[in-house]
């Protein structure tokens, strides 16, 4: 079996092709299109046309390349950054290159053989990218507020113009997202069950739909919940460590940006969410846990009314 590790950045991949016999071989091809046929040449010139391919979530720079060796047919994984640093820790690697770290890749997918990926539909992708796309509008505006409190009087126009074009994308994108959602029938059912969730808002929803659209993506609750990164993470040893549990926060910061506010919103206006904290003040939890807490309850009651196409039911929660 053939393995195949790709180190991703915005311009280029790093490939290391695991061999057989445990070798490498090495090689570095533009993240792009033409760069895709490249690897696939190299490829068919060691004879492993169908490897098993690995490689990190980098931002956004993986999708293409993950999507066309899909299409090709071969296994395509892609696994969290923290597991190749942990990896290479196992085996103290002192040396961090890119072609280095493809390596690297590359033995853990012949060790240790994870998951598939398997690509969300064509729709949610979409959805996906608009929604990211506006929340970084929507920063850019922030930055330009900020500056225009201090700027000086030969800037301030241009920086008032900015600011106005900005408003007018955002609210363009809003409206468009507003239409992809509507024009499609699975998008537009989900976000109706999405929507009978009290707490989740017309922004969060999106949100929540451009990554738990596809279900199937997902074995169960807890691995949407550590998507997110927000499930627990305990430190104990022995008798004398007694860490408090703590969010991990290893998986997508900006869903646990966007789940922040809801939370509250639930927490303290919502029937449910207020029997919810109060159960939890009971018990002795801190405010900033309870809304953690409620965060993650959130992807859980999300993820169950889209698996299973029923809308939220307040007696399944005391409320």
């Amino acid at each position: 079996m053939f393995n195949l590790g790709i180190d991703v950045a915005k311009a280029k991949l790093d490939c290391a092709l695991r061999l057989p016999n445990g070798k490498h071989r090495n090689k570095v091809v533009e993240n792009n299109h033409k760069g895709f046929a490249v690897l696939k040449e190299w490829l068919l010139k060691h004879d492993a046309g169908n490897p098993r391919v690995c490689m990190e979530a980098t931002g956004t720079y993986w999708e293409a390349v993950a999507e066309y060796l899909v299409g090709l047919g071969m296994v395509v994984s892609v696994i969290n950054p923290a597991q190749i640093k942990a990896f290479g820790a196992s085996r103290l690697v002192r040396t961090k290159t890119d072609k280095v770290d493809a390596q690297l890749i590359a033995d853990f997918s012949h060790e240790r053989q994870p998951e598939p990926w398997i690509a969300p539909s064509p729709a949610a992708q979409a959805l996906r990218a608009m929604v990211l796309r506006l929340e970084a509008l929507q920063a850019m505006r922030l930055q330009e507020t900020n500056r225009l409190d201090v700027a000086r009087e030969a800037v301030r126009q241009g920086i008032e113009d900015h600011i106005a074009w900005l408003d007018k994308q955002i609210k363009e994108l809003i409206l468009a997202i507003k239409r992809h959602i509507d024009d499609d029938p699975d998008l537009h059912d989900k976000r109706e069950l999405l929507d009978s969730i009290p707490g989740l808002g017309e922004r969060t929803i999106p949100v929540l739909l451009s990554y738990y659209a596809d279900t199937e993506r997902f074995d169960n609750a807890k691995q949407a919940v550590a998507f997110a990164g927000l499930d627990p993470r305990q430190h104990e040893s022995g008798s004398s460590v007694r860490g408090k549990p703590r969010m991990s926060k290893i998986g997508h910061s900006f869903l646990r940006k966007a789940l922040y506010m809801p939370a509250m919103v639930a927490v303290h206006r919502t029937e449910w969410g207020k029997r919810f904290g109060q159960r939890l003040t009971a018990a002795g939890k801190a405010p900033k846990l309870i809304i953690g807490a409620m965060m993650r309850k959130l992807v859980h009651v999300a993820f169950g009314v889209l698996r299973s196409g029923k809308i939220f039911d307040p007696t399944l929660h005391n409320a």
